[in-house]
C-alpha cells in the first residue's frame, strides 16, 4: 500500500522554524537604567550594579542588555528617557533616585521597576516595604529616618549653631518629606530652619544670596541627584562663605563636601542586581518586599574642615567611618 504524502503550509513551515531558531536563540533580556544624574555620577552606581549583574552570572552584550539614560538633574526629561526606554523593549526599568520613579510608575503599570529611591512609602510609590503592590519594588536608601541624625552631626560639629539653611529642590519628593522630618527635630535641637530652594544649577546662585541674607550657621543639603550632579558648584558657593555643610552621600565628602551621612549607595545598587534576576525569572515585582540599606557611612574631609577654618570635635572624628586628611 503506498503511503500518502501531506504538504504541510508554508505558513507552518515558516512557524517551524521560527520557533526553531528562538529555541536555539533565546531572547537577550534588556534592562534600562534611568539615572536622574549625570553620566559622570552616576557611573559608581552603575558599576555597583553591573557588578552585581556578574555575580549572577550576566555578562553585558552577551546574554544580558543595559540600555543607559540620563537626566542630569532636568528632571523635566524624565517622561521623554522612560518612553525611550520603552520603545528599546526593556524588560525591566531600573530607577535610579525618586523623581526617575515616580516618572516610570506614571508612564508604565505592566513594565516592572525595581527603584533605589528614598521613603518609597511617604512619597507614594509603594502601598508598603513588605506589600509594595503594582509593579514597582526595590531598595529605599532610608533618606527620611537619616536626615535627623544629619541635624544632630551639624550641630555636634557647630555647637553654638542656632540657624541652618536647608538647600531643597521643590521638584523632588524626597526633598519635601527631608523638610518635613527636619521640621519636627530642630526644635528640640534648639535650631530654627531657613528653607532655600533651587530647581536646576542656574538657582544655586540667587539660592545661595539668600542663605548670606539669612545669616545661617550651616547648610544642611537634601540628597537630591541634581545637587549631586551639580556637587562642585555647591561647594564653591558654600565654601566661598566659609559655611559647615553636611550631605546624603560619601561621593560628596569624598570630591570635597565637609562631611556625608548616609547609606552606602554602592552596595544598594549591587542589591537591586538581585531584584531584576527575580523578576527576569518570573517574579512578580508585587512579591518583592522592599529592602531597606544595611549599611551607613560617615565621611569627614579634614581637608575642606582646614579650608572653611573649621575645626572637627574628636568624638565625631572617631565615629567617622572614614576620614580625608
Amino acid at each position: 500500500m503506498r503511503g500518502k504524502i501531506f504538504a504541510l503550509p508554508l505558513s507552518a513551515i515558516l512557524f517551524a522554524l521560527c520557533s526553531f531558531a528562538e529555541a536555539q536563540h533565546p531572547k537577550v533580556p534588556r534592562v534600562g537604567y534611568l539615572g536622574g544624574g549625570s553620566a559622570e555620577l552616576e557611573k559608581v552606581w552603575l558599576d555597583a550594579f553591573l557588578q552585581g549583574l556578574r555575580e549572577l552570572g550576566y555578562v553585558e552584550n552577551k546574554n544580558i542588555v543595559v540600555e543607559r539614560r540620563y537626566a542630569a538633574g532636568r528632571y523635566e526629561q524624565l517622561p521623554r528617557l522612560v518612553t525611550e526606554l520603552i520603545s528599546n523593549e526593556v524588560d525591566v526599568i531600573l530607577a535610579a533616585s525618586t523623581p526617575v520613579a515616580h516618572s516610570a510608575k506614571t508612564i508604565t503599570t505592566s513594565i516592572p521597576i525595581v527603584m533605589v529611591v528614598a521613603d518609597p512609602v511617604g512619597t507614594g510609590l509603594v502601598a508598603s516595604l513588605a506589600r509594595p503592590g503594582g509593579n514597582l519594588t526595590g531598595l529605599s536608601d532610608f533618606h527620611a529616618d537619616l536626615v535627623t541624625k544629619r541635624l544632630e552631626l551639624l550641630k555636634e560639629v557647630v555647637t553654638s549653631l542656632s540657624r541652618v539653611a536647608v538647600l531643597s529642590n521643590p521638584a523632588s519628593p524626597t526633598c519635601l518629606t527631608q523638610f518635613k522630618h527636619l521640621n519636627a527635630a530642630g526644635p528640640a535641637l534648639g535650631i530654627t530652619l531657613v528653607a532655600v530652594e533651587a530647581t536646576n544649577p542656574e538657582d544655586l546662585a540667587n539660592s545661595f544670596s539668600v542663605i548670606r541674607k539669612e545669616r545661617v550657621g550651616a547648610v544642611f543639603v537634601c540628597g537630591d541627584r541634581m545637587f549631586n550632579t551639580h556637587r562642585q558648584r555647591i561647594f564653591a558657593l558654600v565654601n566661598q562663605n566659609r559655611l559647615p555643610a553636611i550631605y546624603s552621600a560619601k561621593e560628596y565628602a569624598d570630591s570635597g563636601g565637609l562631611m556625608s551621612y548616609g547609606a552606602n549607595f554602592p552596595d544598594l545598587y549591587r542589591r537591586a542586581a538581585r531584584y531584576v534576576d527575580k523578576i527576569l525569572k518570573g517574579a512578580k515585582p508585587a512579591d518583592l518586599p522592599v529592602e531597606q540599606p544595611t549599611k551607613f557611612e560617615l565621611v569627614i574631609n579634614l581637608k575642606t574642615a582646614k579650608q572653611i577654618g573649621l575645626i572637627i570635635p574628636p568624638n565625631v572624628l572617631t565615629r567617622a567611618d572614614r576620614v580625608i586628611r
